[in-house]
């Protein structure tokens, strides 16, 4: 018998945490380097800053005995619900619908196979469809044989869209900034005008993007300009942007939760190490050093990354390089971003291979009785040159 209900932290905390830690990436054994995410006691830090959130456990009964036995938890899930663009209407207005957003489906490895994953997506999906959710997706990594299993073949899930998350080291030096960039830190109201301006078109948008920028985990939008070129406002920008221009905004994952790799060998370890003492000793050098991700490190997300004219790639990087020395500064061991296959700045990202992954967001509909609308169904959309990946839930 699984019961699925609400989740309460003064009594399913533990139970959460050890799910948790059995259901980590790679946590299955075997000699492999595991990735393990430290929620630092809040199992809602990945959503509550969401305009409505939820997160749902699935609770099992125990033994029986003399003692009546009792209950553990078997699985749980988070969801949230926003309004985001799903396309333009002829006059390039934006388009926005209601979704949920499904992450952090776990079970526990004693308990799979026997629908539990299932029942939380179910009950999940009613919840979104009670907010007035028209759809509901999900993203997880393109070889997450298991997961894209249960969205396409047991919930009804189509796969949507391909981003691609890209990671990069936080040296021990900072990074020179470019000559031939100026960057320009953007007060919350120019950064909310830009984006609504240039991510009118672009999917998942989110509506309320005035939140996103005032939370106070988000540590600033900032404009990247050819050398030389003057900043008179948001306004006079969208009346007359420049031939090539890049933004970005910065979030501070590092205070909702902090990431560990375990199970590298000790060789990897020694060598990761002597590049670090190597930077330090001798930091003109500019080794790549590796930071030490063998203990619990931070993150900050890049957020709303893109540009336009032919030099945005190369005024993108300017942006990167500056967070990284922004991450330096805060005490992080990388940071992160994800964009679309086809966005053109994606290119100009610097990142390590080894550290990013390849995700893929499915999508279902959620229901059949309300009009297509300008849009259409989105689920069978094409997809578009970029989208936004909202950092309230990476």
């Amino acid at each position: 018998m699984v019961v699925v209900r609400e989740y309460d932290a003064d009594q399913d905390r533990a139970g959460v945490e050890e799910v948790e830690r059995a259901c980590e990436v790679g946590s299955s054994g075997g000699g492999k380097m595991c990735l393990f995410t430290d929620l630092l006691g809040d199992p809602l830090c990945r959503i509550r800053n969401s305009p409505a959130f939820l997160m749902l456990v699935a609770e099992t009964a125990t033994g029986g005995g003399a003692n009546g036995g009792g209950t553990e938890i078997a699985g749980l899930v988070r969801g949230c619900v926003k309004s985001v663009v799903s396309g333009t209407t002829h006059a390039n207005e934006p388009i926005y619908t209601k979704v949920g957003y499904v992450l952090g489906l776990r079970v526990s490895p004693r308990h799979r196979r026997m629908g539990v994953g299932k029942k939380l997506v179910d009950r999940l999906e009613e919840w979104f469809r009670q907010l007035g959710a028209e759809y509901s997706y999900m993203a997880t990594e393109q070889d997450n044989e298991a997961s894209v299993r249960l969205f396409t073949g047991r919930c009804g899930y189509s796969k949507f869209r391909t981003p691609s998350v890209l990671v990069h080291p936080v040296f021990r030096h900072a990074l020179h900034p470019s000559r031939s960039a100026s960057i320009v830190r953007l007060d919350p109201r120019d950064a909310e005008l830009l984006y609504r301006w240039h991510f009118a078109s672009a999917e998942f948008f989110p509506a309320d993007i005035d939140a996103v920028l005032s939370n106070a985990l988000s540590l600033g939008t900032f404009l990247a300009l050819p050398a030389g070129t003057a900043w008179a406002g948001a306004e006079a920008f969208m009346a007359g942007p420049p031939g090539s221009w890049a933004a970005l905004s910065v979030w501070n994952c590092m205070d909702a939760f902090r990431l560990e790799v375990r199970g590298a060998p000790r060789l990897m370890r020694a060598a990761a190490g002597a590049t670090r003492l190597v930077d330090r000793a001798a930091p003109w050098l500019r080794i790549p050093s590796i930071p030490n991700l063998f203990a619990p490190f931070g993150l900050y997300f890049l957020y709303g990354l893109g540009g336009a004219g032919p030099e945005a790639p190369r005024l993108a990087r300017a942006l990167c390089r500056h967070a990284h020395n922004m991450a330096r500064t805060g005490g992080c061991g990388v940071v992160a971003t994800e964009v679309g296959s086809c966005d053109p700045v994606r290119a100009g990202v610097p990142r390590w291979d080894r550290l990013g992954a390849k995700d893929l967001w499915c999508i279902k509909r959620l229901a059949d009785g309300y009009g297509d609308g300008p849009l259409g169904d989105w689920t069978k959309a094409p997809a578009g040159r970029s989208i936004f990946v909202d950092p309230r839930e990476f």
